[in-house]
């Protein structure tokens, strides 16, 4: 379903008919929790935004927790590789991951933003399902990263995953006009490759 959204001037977010108050609460939990951060919004604020009231959100989620757990849950569905994509090329495998990782990042600076800033106050039981889930996506960046350059040691490995990934969320920080610059994507993807590709030169020195 095509959702159109707008956000007036009050505040307050207003939508086309067939998207739901669910819909509505998420969005609007999620920029407040960009704007003022996490424990800086109450349940009322985020229902007067949505355009409905603090009450009405319960019927819909647990509370501000649920949210936040909600979007979280969203942003890897997002940039998570199914298991079933299989790739015969390593490389091929990587640049994909990157790609990827790179459209999501810049396509969903919000979310990958609250990330940034909130994952501390994501409450349990939603964490240690979160991190399951972060770890698998982690866990398949560093097999594809060790196909590719078999003589790098598990701790190299682990950096160069680390730091791309890393990377590729530091567009949040970005200022817009980068941002706006063409082809950012090509080029965001061609250095964080360049950056993991300086580990056959360490495997190299160090064979």
């Amino acid at each position: 379903m095509t959702e159109v959204r707008q956000v007036v001037a009050c505040g307050t977010i207003v939508t086309m008919p067939g998207v739901t108050r669910r819909d509505r609460v998420l969005e609007a939990a999620a920029t407040l929790f960009h704007e003022r951060g996490f424990h800086g919004v109450g349940i009322d604020e985020i229902g007067k935004t949505a355009g409905t009231n603090g009450p009405a959100i319960y019927r819909d989620f647990s509370g501000k927790d649920e949210l936040l757990a909600v979007l979280f849950e969203g942003a890897i569905e997002k940039v998570a590789i199914p298991a079933g994509v299989r790739f015969e090329d390593p490389r091929t495998e990587l640049e994909f991951l990157v790609r990827h990782h790179a459209e999501f990042a810049i396509g969903n600076l919000q979310l990958v933003s609250i990330y940034a800033h909130e994952h501390r106050a994501l409450a349990e039981p939603w964490r240690s399902e979160f991190e399951k889930r972060t770890q698998k996506h982690g866990s398949r960046w560093r097999r594809t990263i060790a196909a590719c350059y078999p003589g790098a040691s598990r701790q190299d490995v682990a950096i160069a995953a680390h730091a791309a990934i890393g990377m590729l969320h530091s567009v949040v920080f970005w200022p817009e006009t980068l941002l706006r610059s063409p082809a950012v994507v090509d080029r965001l993807c061609a250095m964080v490759l360049e950056g993991i590709g300086s580990m056959a030169q360490s495997s190299t020195a160090a064979a």
